[in-house]
């Protein structure tokens, strides 16, 4: 009984609540001011861009992100993109992978060791880079690239994947992300098909996640996403991976990044 009164006064308490927006992080934000605990992540991220590492003893400021070796201002801006020496679309963690591999000699495997941090002792050195990478492109409005044949493939298979419907629950992407209004208990879900809600979706990741004390990617949270649809884990960098990166940074087209910033 006390279970099901529980509910219920949620269930009122979400329905009130979707006529205003709640701010989980609100009390953190009080404590914290403007401080974002992500900044630790990306002190680490550019002390691991700039260190010297791998068979090769070189650092990555020769990485060409899209906008030329060593420019990684508003280069997340314009990702995922296609890169003509891999002849790939590729996003920033894939990308970050290509260049470790041939300018440092390490390999993908070795540098996805920890793909994700546990907010403890286990520490990721692609989340810490890529909250480096995309902290220099706050401010730059979103701006994909449509020109070329495998961008434009990699946007459809994108879109596929989004509403791909399978698993033990027959759920795909769109099931949560594909309608405006949605929630889940009190958790906003943002109609990634909408430009102004993939817009103020996909500029705030990376972000430091309070409940869990980590700074999560979008890798992390696409596979998050998988994981809650019950499918099995998405491949790091994969063809996947990108696409669906593709599908969503280019409904963002024109959102401004405010990354890395702080969720619940």
């Amino acid at each position: 009984m006390k279970r099901v009164l529980s509910y219920l006064l949620l269930s009122v308490f979400a329905a009130s609540a979707s006529a205003q927006e709640i701010d989980p992080t609100a009390e953190s934000r009080e404590l914290m001011g403007d401080d974002n605990p992500a900044f630790f992540w990306e002190t680490r991220g550019e002390a691991l861009w700039k260190e010297a590492r791998g068979p090769k003893k070189a650092n990555l400021s020769q990485c060409d992100l899209g906008l030329g070796k060593g420019v990684v201002a508003g280069a997340y801006a314009k990702l995922p993109r296609f890169f003509a020496d891999t002849a790939k679309v590729q996003d920033l963690e894939s990308r970050v992978l290509t260049c470790a591999e041939t300018l440092q000699g390490i390999t993908p495997a070795e540098m996805l060791k920890v793909r994700f941090g546990n907010g403890d002792d286990q520490r990721s050195e692609m989340e810490a880079i890529t909250a480096y990478l995309v902290s220099t492109s706050k401010g730059a409005a979103m701006q994909v690239s449509m020109k070329h044949p495998k961008e434009k493939a990699a946007y459809a298979l994108g879109e596929q994947i989004f509403h791909y419907r399978s698993g033990t629950h027959d759920f795909s992407c769109a099931t949560c992300h594909a309608e405006s209004g949605k929630r889940i208990r009190l958790q906003a879900l943002p109609n990634l098909t909408a430009k102004a809600d993939a817009q103020k979706a996909y500029v705030t990741w990376p972000a430091y996640r309070i409940s869990q004390g980590e700074l999560r990617t979008m890798e992390w949270r696409l596979n998050d996403c998988f994981r809650q649809q019950r499918f099995p884990d998405l491949q790091y960098g994969s063809e996947a991976a990108v696409a669906l990166t593709m599908f969503l940074a280019k409904n963002a087209d024109g959102g401004v990044l405010e990354a890395p910033t702080m969720k619940r």
